[in-house]
């Protein structure tokens, strides 16, 4: 029967490839962004996602475990999402609304992850882990509160800008087509006297 300490010993090599793949793909979505607040609230949290790296191995070290990841399916999904994302939007307002939906969806997963094994580790009496646990669970609900705010703040509101003016263009063409279907040269589908149809 897997004891409380294995599913605790699972999850915590699961976040810790999670983590350590987000230390990768964080400097491609501060690239990808256009924004400069939202570069510097990713560049920030690509620093605090490299000490819940060492947190997590010092985690590791408070079961007596050496620390070792397992392939977090969730994370691979979720970032190969934001690579997609960054492709389809680049060069667009929208970009940065798209990235920082992509990076909440990363945080929200690590936040959920992180309230378990903060509480698993309590169970388990680790007090010492527990409270790595939940400094890393602060950072991830700090991260995601700065990207809410910043998506509300402007991000938001550049990409409904942008959708605002090609519905507005979309409007005008389909005016214009409107009008040119309504205009007929005189005589032409007319069958009157010098018609040119008979």
């Amino acid at each position: 029967m897997k004891t409380l300490k294995a599913l605790f010993l699972d999850e915590l090599a699961d976040i810790y490839d999670a983590e350590r793949r987000t230390v990768k793909a964080l400097p491609k979505m501060a690239n990808a962004a256009t924004c400069d607040k939202l570069k510097k609230v990713i560049q920030f949290h690509l620093k605090e996602t490299e000490g819940h790296v060492t947190k997590l191995e010092q985690v590791f070290q408070l079961f007596d475990v050496k620390a070792k990841g397992k392939t977090c399916k969730a994370t691979v999904g979720l970032l190969e999402e934001g690579d997609e994302i960054a492709m389809d939007f680049k060069g667009s307002p929208t970009i940065n609304a798209a990235l920082i939906s992509a990076a909440q969806k990363v945080e929200h997963h690590e936040m959920a992850s992180y309230g378990c094994l903060h509480e698993w580790a309590g169970l388990l009496g680790n007090k010492e882990a527990a409270g790595l646990l939940q400094e890393i669970l602060d950072q991830e609900k700090a991260a995601n509160e700065s990207l809410t705010s910043l998506a509300r703040a402007s991000s938001n509101e550049e990409a409904l800008d942008e959708s605002n003016e090609e519905r507005s263009v979309g409007t005008a063409n389909k005016g214009l087509g409107n009008l040119r279907r309504s205009v007929r040269p005189v005589g032409i589908g007319r069958n009157r006297a010098g018609s040119i149809l008979h």
